[in-house]
């Protein structure tokens, strides 16, 4: 328990802190601010950007009181294949923490399973405003305990499109992972993720958002479902682009004894590409 409150004071300041710099920084955005939090919205966008992205869940458990923490690197590279393609790398790097979540186990701490993806996509959108990317999805077995995932080399295909219109960006992204080889005692991964967004752009670098990050277990017929509603603002500190959103979730789904409702926030380094 003490672990967690340390992690609950973790997460307190981290946003805290957040706040502070993207209400408080000096050298704020002029008039790019608008388009950078539009590219922000676009999952497969020319921007390269670099999330930390920490989540905190709390209900369920053996005895009701189990906490979740995880803290997602996700970097999103670009590349330029020619003037009518590019190539769009999107990788997470989970490192999770789990407290009175685990019968034998009441507190688990380390690294998840690393899912990585390639997006083939047009360097335009179409004539309708439809931006879209297909390609491959691999699921690597970094996790430092089974508890934190299966030792299992996965892949699948992924797939994700949007329109931005105005002050709207709506889409949705998939993937699907088969797993092929990897530890016989650990569970087959055959799972499915959806996560339809949409985005409204208010003025100032300032977007709100919503979306939901489910997936679906083949093999146990198992949703897991957290809805996530967040407020996010760009800013500057010296010459650095940054964002930070902060938002609330609420589990439409879970397996037995999983969250019921959580917090997230993200702070964003932005490396915007020469045109």
């Amino acid at each position: 328990m003490v672990h967690s409150l340390t992690t609950g004071k973790l997460l307190a300041g981290t946003i805290a802190v957040g706040l502070f710099v993207a209400f408080g920084a000096t050298g704020t955005f002029a008039q790019d601010a608008d388009q950078l939090a539009k590219q922000l919205s676009n999952p497969i966008s020319s921007l390269i950007s670099v999330p930390f992205q920490f989540s905190a869940a709390f209900g369920g458990g053996p005895t009701g009181d189990g906490e979740w923490y995880t803290l997602n690197v996700q970097p999103v590279v670009p590349i330029t294949l020619n003037t009518d393609w590019n190539l769009i790398s999107r990788t997470v790097v989970p490192v999770i923490g789990r407290e009175n979540v685990f019968p034998m186990d009441s507190s688990e701490w380390g690294l998840g399973n690393t899912v990585q993806s390639f997006f083939i996509s047009p360097s335009q959108p179409t004539a309708g405003g439809l931006t879209w990317g297909v390609g491959p999805v691999f699921y690597f077995p970094t996790a430092t305990d089974s508890l934190l995932g299966p030792e299992k080399w996965g892949a699948g295909p992924t797939a994700v499109a949007l329109v931005q219109k105005g002050p709207w960006t709506t889409g949705l992204l998939w993937n699907h992972i088969w797993s092929f080889a990897g530890d016989s005692g650990d569970p087959d991964v055959n799972a499915s993720f959806f996560q339809p967004f949409v985005a409204r752009a208010i003025g100032k670098g300032q977007p709100l958002s919503a979306n939901i990050q489910a997936t679906y277990d083949w093999t146990t017929d198992q949703w897991t479902a957290p809805m996530t509603v967040g407020y996010a603002k760009g800013f500057k500190v010296g010459e650095q682009t940054m964002q930070f959103q902060i938002g609330g979730q609420y589990y439409l789904d879970a397996p037995p004894g999983g969250p019921d409702w959580g917090l997230q926030s993200t702070l964003t380094f932005l490396f915007p590409r020469a045109q």
